[in-house]
């Protein structure tokens, strides 16, 4: 923006830029802009700027120089995700007076609505694409299996990190059946069309459309379908589709078990592909363990809603939210062995591997 926007770059010049995430704009702008100038973010959006040092959670300034901004931009201040006062509070409307107390990045907050508090729990959001994030304890992890490493939130004072793994085609495949190849009108037909078949009948979509992600990070990767014979239906198309999406899961957490040395034990859900029972049990066979879907899956709100509590002393420690949003929920247990999940994953990585070769 300042190479191509000329009033970005004439504040820039005379030092009246400022630059945040859309959580400080959002910040500013409910507390009255200049008015009150609270200008603030937390560690789970300031480290989306490339800026902030994760064992610190301050802005580097081997960073800023590399990024040819040091001294140049205005920056909002890093604050724990939960704090009683230094979100200040909305300065107009029917909520006027009402104090801002949480703030967290979509994916952090899923986490935290997913009560992801301690090392080894994780949770997946399955939308256009599928979002993972890994909670490895108070030490960042830098991966050596192609993740991220990221801040998953800061409550008490103490940093929590997380492994960050992302899929860039989940619910975008479904709808690539529906809109592109005509297999059903409504997305949700996808579960009833895969259910006709027993199995993927040796079909295995690589639904690489825009490359693969995480743990692959095969940028001209382009989808391709394996195993396709004149015995295939429409329903094995639909199979591999879904099965797909919990492949590249299941890549991921393998990966995360490998850097973090942390044994997953559950894996929570959410998302709009996560009301797919078909799905989720695919999920849970292919990863071997629960997968635990909340009755109320809009998690990322809870999350906000749980930072602000905390901060507001509604509750004292993690133990006491325990079983906030449990009631009501799913539990997709594994239903085949290890062995037979293990084969139908050594059939994915082959699909991938011919995919990079080729």
């Amino acid at each position: 923006m300042i190479q191509n926007v000329p009033k970005v770059k004439d504040a820039c010049e005379r030092g009246h830029l400022a630059f945040g995430t859309v959580d400080s704009w959002l910040i500013y702008r409910l507390n009255g802009g200049p008015t009150a100038n609270v200008f603030v973010s937390d560690p789970t959006n300031a480290s989306r700027t490339m800026f902030m040092n994760l064992a610190t959670l301050e802005y580097d300034d081997r960073l800023l120089d590399f990024f040819g901004v040091k001294g140049k931009i205005h920056l909002p201040r890093i604050v724990p995700s939960s704090h009683r006062k230094a979100y200040g509070s909305i300065s107009s409307g029917a909520l006027q007076g009402v104090p801002i107390m949480g703030c967290l990045g979509d994916q952090s907050s899923a986490l935290v609505g997913q009560k992801g508090f301690y090392p080894g729990l994780a949770k997946n959001t399955y939308g256009t694409g599928c979002f993972l994030l890994y909670n490895v304890g108070e030490k960042p992890v830098i991966s050596k299996h192609g993740l991220l490493a990221t801040v998953a939130f800061q409550f008490d004072g103490k940093p929590v990190y997380a492994l960050e793994g992302s899929i860039a085609v989940g619910g975008s495949g479904v709808r690539f059946l529906q809109n592109n190849l005509g297999l059903f009108k409504e997305s949700k037909e996808i579960n009833e069309l895969a259910a006709t078949v027993e199995d993927n009948g040796g079909c295995i979509f690589v639904t690489a459309f825009s490359g693969l992600f995480a743990p692959y990070w095969i940028d001209d990767a382009k989808g391709t379908i394996f195993g396709i014979t004149q015995y295939t239906q429409k329903g094995h198309i639909a199979r591999a589709t879904l099965e797909a999406t919990c492949y590249q899961t299941k890549a991921i957490l393998d990966a995360m078990e490998k850097d973090s040395g942390h044994a997953l034990s559950e894996l929570a859900v959410d998302g709009g592909m996560s009301n797919s029972d078909l799905a989720m049990q695919i999920q849970a066979d292919l990863v071997s363990i629960p997968v635990y879907r909340p009755k109320m899956r809009e998690t990322t709100a809870l999350g906000a809603a749980i930072a602000a509590g905390l901060a507001l002393g509604l509750w004292r420690n993690f133990t006491e939210l325990r079983d906030i949003n449990r009631a009501g929920g799913a539990v997709f247990e594994p239903s085949v062995p290890r062995e037979k999940s293990a084969e139908m994953f050594a059939l994915w990585e082959k699909a991938v591997t011919c995919r990079k070769d080729g």
